[in-house]
C-alpha cells in the first residue's frame, strides 16, 4: 500500500501521470491496474539510469502517450480480452488505439502489434508506431503502420 502512496504523491507533483485502464468490449474504465507515464522523458531517463537499450519500448511508449496529450487526448490504457492495447485515445467525438512497439523486426511482433488491434471490431482509427522506417506508412486491414518520428511530428491524428 505503501509503493501506491508514493505513487500519489509523485502524481500530485506532476512527476508521473496515472494513466487508468479502459475495457473496450464493455466501455468502462478499470478501478484497478493504473499505469504510469513520466512527464519528462529527461527526469524519466535521471531517474532510472541505465541502458536506454534495454528499455527502449518504455521510452517510445512514453513519448507517443506525450504526444497525444499534447494533441488533447484524454489517453487511457485499453484492455480487450486478455490483451493489452497501448492507448485508447479520445478527443471530442474521436476515439482511436495505437499499439506501440520498438521495431517490428519479426512476423511474431507484427502478428502481436497488428493482431491486438486487429480484433477490434469497429471503424476507430487503428495505429501501429515505431521506429521502422523502411515499411513506410502501411495499411494492413485498415491499421496504418506510422514511424515514431512521423508520428511525434503530426499535429493532429
Amino acid at each position: 500500500m505503501e509503493i501506491i502512496k508514493y505513487l500519489d504523491y509523485l502524481s500530485n507533483a506532476f512527476i508521473i501521470n496515472k494513466v487508468a485502464r479502459y475495457d473496450i468490449h464493455g466501455k468502462k474504465l478499470f478501478e484497478l491496474s493504473d499505469k504510469y507515464y513520466f512527464e519528462d522523458l529527461g527526469l524519466r531517463n535521471k531517474i532510472i539510469g541505465g541502458n536506454r537499450r534495454a528499455d527502449i519500448e518504455k521510452v517510445i511508449e512514453n513519448a507517443v502517450y506525450l504526444h497525444l496529450k499534447l494533441l488533447g487526448y484524454t489517453v487511457n490504457v485499453g484492455q480487450f480480452m486478455k490483451t493489452e492495447i497501448d492507448f485508447v485515445a479520445e478527443k471530442k467525438e474521436k476515439t482511436i488505439y495505437i499499439q506501440v512497439t520498438y521495431m517490428l523486426m519479426n512476423q511474431e511482433t507484427i502478428d502481436r502489434e497488428f493482431g491486438n488491434l486487429k480484433m477490434i471490431k469497429n471503424n476507430f482509427p487503428k495505429y501501429v508506431v515505431s521506429m521502422d522506417t523502411m515499411l513506410g506508412n502501411i495499411n494492413d486491414e485498415g491499421i496504418i503502420h506510422i514511424n515514431l518520428l512521423d508520428f511525434l511530428n503530426t499535429e493532429d491524428i
